[in-house]
């Protein structure tokens, strides 16, 4: 069976690899991808970048059901034939579906026996802490309880990335960037908003320190965001500029030892209670230097509740925050934050001097790792999405018995729960090779595939729920509006397509 998956795929790769030649060919500058041209054709580079990334999903599934039982290799067989567009295959999704009604899940994770550990753990502090809170969390847009934060601090959670060293839970000579991800995907299930998302900004400053910064750094914040005992925000896009990171515009001037920032940033998320904000600002007026005049600082505030904040320093800078409204992802607060003369000393620079420029670098370092949380968050949201849905179609009755018992709602159900399989197993996949200091493209990947996908299993979950999907008393409706998060954070789908998949890839056919 696995030979047959493995064929039909290679076939599937020929075929992108002959559309990828001639898309590299139309866009090449000598030995490189040139973005002008590579924008005439955004259509074809956006379509290879999303083919890539399902086929990417696709291997990574194939070789998990290698050592996984029938409900896993059903969910394959329907995964594959729909990547190759083939004929709906009845008898195979309502085999599927029986499997699924049977077994009570959507498939094994395939975790060893650590990582496995690491789920259970996490899935019952959410279960029995964060689940509890989170639909009036979200409707009444409240700030993560402290309860919460500091349950996930005696657990660890805040050091799971970093090595032991530095106050971390990892050994300090061997990665386990799967651990972040299953914790992140367990608390995702119990709610995005409050709880899955608390480590994804302190990984990604982290990463950006244990790249860059110098020894002191390491020894000084490392430990700190560690034990929770700061808590971090990430300050990188602007108003007018989105993810065109090297037009950005706030700028650091050196003063009195260390550095004014003066400029806005925008969907600073955890802003107001975070202690810490990782800002990348401009260090080179020279803007024709573009990202390589950028350098990455760490800004330090205090602790603020609420929808909006303001803190005027001693030294007579100011800074100012207030939330923007969304409609799902709540709980943090995502804030616009503006900066007038506020003062960072030179020990904050990340890398001291020789970090002048480096920021667009480091943070990249960072969004590396917190791409692939998203797609663990992304996981996470649409495992709850799934369990709803498969739960009330066997509790609820149309025309006289389940609306599991109807095709169409089977076959939901199983084109479900393979996308989620398919995401997970990428995704752990991505996360191996970054534990062997590759992935970066992987993880852009993963991040690309599970958030698009996740749209298509919420909606799923809330139609099959019917008028009451739409009704906030069941959690299907904040899993639906938490989803669309995802394509549009830590990279827009659009940018990591045409600016970081498709070039980096097309570049190999040169």
């Amino acid at each position: 069976m696995s030979q047959e998956f493995q064929d039909t795929i290679d076939r599937a790769q020929t075929v992108l690899n002959q559309s990828g030649k001639q898309l590299a060919k139309q866009a090449a500058e000598g030995r490189e991808i040139s973005t002008p041209k590579l924008d005439q054709f955004q259509v074809a580079a956006y379509d290879f970048a999303w083919r890539s990334a399902k086929l990417f999903a696709a291997r990574a599934l194939i070789d998990y059901t290698q050592h996984q039982g029938e409900l896993e290799k059903e969910l394959a067989h329907f995964f594959i034939r729909e990547i190759i567009g083939g004929e709906k295959d009845d008898e195979g999704y309502r085999r599927g579906a029986q499997l699924i009604r049977e077994q009570e899940h959507g498939g094994n994770y395939g975790l060893a026996d650590q990582h496995q550990m690491f789920r259970k753990t996490f899935k019952k502090f959410a279960e029995e802490k964060v689940m509890p809170l989170a639909e009036k969390l979200h409707s009444q847009d409240l700030l993560i309880p402290v309860e919460i934060i500091n349950g996930l601090k005696e657990l660890g959670c805040f050091g799971l990335s970093l090595p032991q060293k530095y106050g971390g839970f990892q050994d300090d000579n061997k990665s386990d960037n799967i651990g972040m991800v299953v914790v992140t995907e367990e608390l995702s299930r119990g709610s995005l908003g409050i709880a899955g998302s608390l480590i994804t900004r302190p990984e990604i400053l982290s990463k950006a320190i244990l790249k860059g910064g110098t020894e002191e750094q390491k020894q000084k914040w490392l430990p700190q965001l560690a034990s929770g005992e700061k808590m971090c925000a990430v300050a990188v896009t602007e108003p007018d500029y989105g993810s065109d990171v090297a037009s950005m515009k706030v700028v650091a001037t050196p003063k009195n030892g260390g550095w004014l920032l003066n400029g806005v940033k925008t969907w600073c998320t955890f802003a107001g209670y975070a202690d810490t904000l990782m800002v990348l600002a401009r260090t080179d007026s020279d803007l024709s230097k573009r990202h390589r005049g950028l350098s990455l600082f760490i800004a330090e505030k205090p602790r603020f509740d609420g929808h909006s904040f303001q803190y005027n320093q001693p030294e007579g800078g100011h800074i100012e925050g207030k939330a923007i409204p969304t409609i799902g992802y709540r709980g943090m607060h995502s804030f616009e934050v503006s900066f007038e003369n506020y003062l960072v000393s030179n020990e904050n620079l990340i890398g001291g001097e020789k970090g002048l420029g480096q920021g667009f670098y480091l943070q990249m370092e960072g969004f590396a790792g917190g791409r692939l949380q998203t797609a663990a968050r992304a996981l996470g949201v649409m495992q709850a999405a799934f369990e709803s849905a498969l739960r009330y179609s066997n509790e609820r009755k149309v025309f006289g018995k389940p609306i599991f018992e109807y095709g169409l709602t089977q076959w939901k159900l199983v084109r479900m729960a393979a996308l989620v399989q398919a995401s997970r197993q990428a995704t752990y996949h991505a996360a191996r090779l970054m534990d062997e200091g590759k992935g970066l493209m992987e993880a852009s990947l993963v991040k690309f595939y599970a958030s698009k996908v996740s749209e298509w299993v919420t909606r799923e979950a809330m139609q099959i729920h019917g008028g009451y999907g739409y009704a906030e008393e069941y959690p299907v409706s904040r899993y639906f509006v938490d989803a669309r998060v995802f394509s549009l954070f830590e990279g827009a789908e659009e940018v990591l397509a045409l600016r970081v998949i498709a070039p980096s890839l097309l570049k190999r056919y040169l």
